[in-house]
């Protein structure tokens, strides 16, 4: 794969007990360094008139100034040091990046992965939170909508956390299709089924909170009789996951039970599925904080995309993932 990646993104120092840490990065390259089909691509850091395209232009001027004053606590989750905002930018930039490389064409072993952080899923058009200041994806998908022939972007968030910025950011919008497996009540507490947009969004928001203890067959079963009917629907120009690996069975922060085949074969899916709709595949790095499994995950997705074959699955979804299936084709979503 093509992996965005900038030296930046290290000084972003969180402290020494922050699950958000410079190692998640290195953990991710130093496991990547005896695979083939490796490439890294130092692209250039967002804009401010980019970011300012998804965010309130009051609140980027406050990220930029508090960071120039030292840094410190932007809330009791939320850190930031002087170099926070040039690695923040810069992982907004890796982001945008990977779609651009997309819609170039990188495709294959080639799919672009943006390894970039702090990361952005939470982070709203007014505020920083969950360790996140300014929204990578968003970024993404704004500079192909304003910038290339993109009509619609479609997302699929499978961090363990509900991408409650993501969601907000598009959420009264037809152009952005944001679709979102979590773990229900794990923060920030967002992410209901009946949170399916509004206005001209309404209907281009899926949430999947799938309870604790929900694995491998659960998420491939929501994935291939709601997720992908409704993104086949949509039929997006532009395909990019929010990839974060936390819902691992051995993710330290988190209850789900996904192993790193089942990561596997959820890339695998989305491979099918860009092939199918013709649209464009990338990759943005969100959350995972056990070292081995992230960066087990990021591998695994690597291999896949370079032509292995993922383990199948072979239990079938559990109760509790029935019942989330059934509540969201009560709600009108995905295959009936």
């Amino acid at each position: 794969m093509k992996f965005g990646y900038r030296e930046i993104c290290l000084d972003h120092d969180t402290g020494s007990r922050h699950p958000e840490s410079p190692d998640r990065l290195r953990a991710i390259r130093q496991n990547l360094e005896d695979a083939d089909d490796v490439t890294y691509v130092a692209a250039d850091a967002a804009s401010k008139a980019e970011v300012q395209d998804v965010h309130d232009e009051t609140y980027i001027q406050s990220v930029r100034q508090f960071c120039a004053n030292g840094g410190g606590n932007w809330d009791a989750d939320t850190v930031a040091v002087e170099e926070t905002w040039d690695a923040a930018m810069a992982s907004a930039g890796l982001a945008a990046w990977a779609a651009e490389a997309a819609l170039d064409g990188a495709d294959g072993a080639e799919t672009p992965f943006a390894l970039g952080r702090p990361p952005g899923h939470h982070a709203v058009g007014d505020d920083a939170m969950g360790f996140c200041f300014v929204n990578n994806v968003a970024v993404a998908a704004q500079r192909a909508l304003s910038e290339r022939d993109v009509d619609r972007v479609a997302i699929l968030d499978w961090d363990v956390h509900h991408g409650n910025g993501t969601q907000d950011i598009f959420y009264d919008r037809g152009d952005v299709y944001y679709a979102s497996f979590h773990e229900e009540g794990l923060y920030p507490g967002t992410g209901d089924i009946s949170e399916s947009g509004e206005d001209a969004g309404e209907g281009t928001t899926l949430n999947v909170p799938f309870p604790p203890g929900c694995g491998d067959a659960d998420y491939l079963a929501i994935y291939d009789t709601v997720v992908k009917p409704e993104f086949e629907a949509f039929d997006p120009d532009l395909l990019l996951v929010s990839a974060g690996f936390d819902a691992h069975e051995q993710d330290p922060i988190s209850r789900m039970l996904v192993s790193t085949g089942g990561y596997g074969m959820l890339a695998d899916r989305l491979v099918t599925l860009a092939d199918r709709i013709d649209a464009p595949l990338a990759f943005v790095l969100e959350g995972g904080y056990g070292l081995e499994t992230l960066s087990a995950g990021v591998r695994e997705v690597h291999d896949v995309l370079s032509g292995k074959d993922p383990e199948p699955v072979e239990s079938n979804p559990s109760e509790d993932g029935r019942n989330v299936r059934d509540a969201l084709r009560h709600q009108g979503f995905g295959a009936q």
